[in-house]
Parts: structure tokens; sequence; C-alpha cells
């Protein structure tokens, strides 16, 4: 399951980690959202063990989604060794977001 990561929480779930990080920045509100959530999940279960996979609500979180200019979302951000390694804005598919995250493990 993909983890909830917020403002507080972010250092160190996604700057310090070890492993890439994938980060979902989403709201409730937000349609093509809730469209790209079951993917996030698939992902996250598919990346166990070897990637981090979590949420940013951008509703709850105001000061990284400004800190990283998400002005659109959905927007996935791909982290290793604390920097943005990748991005992807919108939805795509199970299979793009997979073989870019896999790109970076």
């Amino acid at each position: 399951m993909a983890l909830e990561i917020t403002d507080s929480s972010f250092q160190d779930t996604v700057l310090k980690s070890d492993k890439p990080v994938l980060v979902d920045f989403w709201a409730v509100w937000c349609g093509p959202c809730r469209t790209l959530g079951p993917i996030i999940e698939e992902v996250a279960h598919d990346f166990e063990g070897k990637a981090v996979v979590g949420k940013v609500d951008v509703d709850n979180n105001q000061e990284i989604s400004m800190q990283y200019g998400i002005r659109n979302i959905p927007t996935v951000l791909i982290f290793k060794n604390g920097e943005v390694v990748d991005k992807l804005v919108g939805v795509a598919p199970k299979e793009v977001i997979a073989e870019k995250l896999s790109a970076h493990l």
C-alpha cells in the first residue's frame, strides 16, 4: 500500500530514503487522481522492498507541493538520493510508471 506522506514526514520518508521514492501528488476532488490511485497502489505492491511509493495530498500538504512547483495534478515525481530524477504529469498506464521507476533501482 502506498504511504501517506505529509509535509512533516517528507524529509525522512523521501529525501533520506536509501531506495528510490515515487511520490504521487493528488487531491480527493481530482477525477484523474482517482483514476491514477489504483495504479499507484499496484505499483506500490509490485515494488515493495525495492522502492518506496507514497502519496501527498496537495490540499493538506501545501508546503511540499509549493516547494516542488506542483501546479497540475496528478503529478508523479521520482526521487533518488533526495533529488528529483523523473516526473510524470497526468494519468499514465501502470507499465509507463513501472518502467520509469525501474530505471532508478
